[in-house]
């Protein structure tokens, strides 16, 4: 069974993945609204998209936002704790959206989470996302939730970055052996998938990885092989690596790497055993954009600074 047309909500559509759920929402003859912290940001849509803001403060005000909305697409979170936002007010803020929605009338929410999430996770950005999993379900709300991993794509951060430090650097800096996998996707495979499960109406849960598989050393391997910047790629102590991202992050005024994402990354929690949900090869995209891959280093306090 499907859900009849009607207006479809996204928060974000003015960031990163959610701006290519917007894209593929209007393109399917969508009436698409979004939820948003940065209503003065640029809007690449222009009168095709309603805006509005997500007013986390006033959960009134968000439910009448999205009074007449049948599906929410829901990208909201925080990669890591900062003076302005933290993974705890991010898991309080999606609690107050999800009980707005169920008071508006909404009938079903796409979810964005991670792989591997679990209530019990000495990481807050894997216990968070676990808690906001619990919450949906136990909402009554029809739900997706779809698990990726890493997403790739022009607006991307962390695979432009690896290219950004192999074209600056001498040498590749690894934590531990590189021997942990990830499965990066496309972010317009990642939008495809959340606005196909928009029209359905049975309850899941999707490991949203893409086509490949690589180990960490496999990745930067591949991708210093395509941009053509042959690196030594040397295994160092995870502090260590802390440390210096810490010290190029200063220069660039970002936070290149948390220890909370170090450990993530070497616990294998971005690697899911299911078949994949993504069409793009990671190694055919960055093939596509070599040139410019990489050229411009990509902030994500830029990113998150409100308009």
């Amino acid at each position: 069974m499907a859900i009849a047309p009607n207006i479809h909500a996204v928060t974000g559509a003015f960031g990163y993945s959610g701006k290519y759920i917007a894209r593929r929402l209007i393109e399917a003859g969508h009436q698409v609204l979004t939820l948003t912290n940065s209503p003065s940001r640029e809007n690449p849509f222009g009168n095709r998209i309603r805006v509005s803001p997500l007013n986390f403060d006033n959960p009134g005000k968000l439910s009448e936002s999205l009074e007449g909305v049948s599906v929410l697409y829901n990208t909201y979170w925080v990669r890591f704790n900062h003076a302005h936002f933290t993974h705890s007010e991010a898991v309080r803020n999606t609690r107050i959206l999800f009980e707005a929605a169920k008071a508006a009338g909404v009938v079903r929410v796409v979810h964005v989470s991670v792989t591997n999430p679990s209530i019990t996770s000495t990481l807050e950005y894997f216990r968070g996302k676990a808690e906001l999993e619990a919450a949906l379900r136990a909402s009554g709300l029809s739900y997706a939730i779809l698990r990726p991993t890493v997403l790739f794509g022009k607006e991307d951060i962390l695979i432009n970055n690896i290219a950004w430090v192999l074209r600056r650097f001498p040498v590749f800096g690894l934590f531990g052996d590189g021997a942990y996998r990830l499965q990066p996707i496309y972010v317009d495979d990642l939008a495809r998938l959340a606005v196909e499960q928009g029209t359905l109406t049975g309850s899941v849960v999707i490991d949203a990885i893409g086509p490949e598989t690589f180990t960490y050393r496999q990745l930067v391997e591949t991708i210093a092989r395509i941009i053509a910047k042959r690196r030594p790629i040397v295994s160092i102590p995870p502090a260590l690596g802390y440390f210096f991202g810490k010290v190029i992050g200063k220069t660039v005024g970002d936070v290149i790497v948390t220890r909370e994402e170090i450990e993530g990354l070497m616990q294998g929690l971005l690697y899911a055993d299911s078949p994949p949900a993504g069409k793009t090869r990671l190694t055919e995209w960055a093939t596509e954009h070599k040139t410019t891959l990489g050229t411009q280093y990509a902030s994500e306090l830029a990113r998150r600074t409100p308009s």
